[in-house]
């Protein structure tokens, strides 16, 4: 793990963060700064850079991911009104911590195309 990654630091509780889901292969946060009423990140254990470097070997990993994103909407109540699951890939995709992660976003009206 990178000294200088902000998930490390939390995944490793050196930072704090709001936990709402964690298992062996990722965690689930609060996002601090929320663009809708549920906002989460869901966050690998492992460390994997940008969706470039994922590899054969993270598809379950990505599987679980989904799995887990769907939970999380159920258990918090905005599964049936929907949902968006968004992935930034480097900084013009707007990846702005280089730890591979995913926005869980729901409890509003999420237009097309984004923002």
């Amino acid at each position: 793990m990178p000294d200088s990654c902000i998930f490390c630091k939390i995944i490793g509780g050196e930072i704090p963060g709001t936990f709402v889901y964690q298992d062996d292969r990722l965690v689930v946060l609060e996002d601090i700064n929320p663009q809708a009423p549920h906002h989460y990140l869901i966050v690998p254990r492992k460390h994997i850079r940008t969706t470039l470097d994922l590899t054969s070997a993270d598809n379950e990993l990505i599987g679980h991911i989904y799995q887990i994103a769907g939970k999380i909407a159920h258990d918090r109540g905005f599964a049936e009104d929907g949902f968006r699951i968004v992935n930034n890939c480097n900084a013009a995709g707007g990846q702005v911590v280089w730890h591979i992660h995913f926005h869980l976003l729901g409890g509003r009206d999420m237009g097309w195309p984004p923002g």
